[in-house]
């Protein structure tokens, strides 16, 4: 037996819950290509690439 979903949409801040933070990318890279953020004892590496994507690597 196949279940099938409807497809996931994107959330939209409609959609979001209250405590859900909103960063735009451009606050967070602040004119830089990549980022180091911290979450507890980890260090990962947020980066935008020449195609305009994000990559976050630990």
């Amino acid at each position: 037996m196949h279940v099938s979903h409807p497809p996931v949409s994107p959330s939209t801040p409609a959609q979001r819950a209250p405590s859900q933070a909103d960063h735009d990318s451009r606050e967070l890279m602040r004119g830089s290509r990549e980022v180091l953020i911290r979450h507890g004892d980890q260090v990962y590496r947020l980066r935008h690439t020449r195609n305009d994507k994000l990559i976050l690597v630990k």
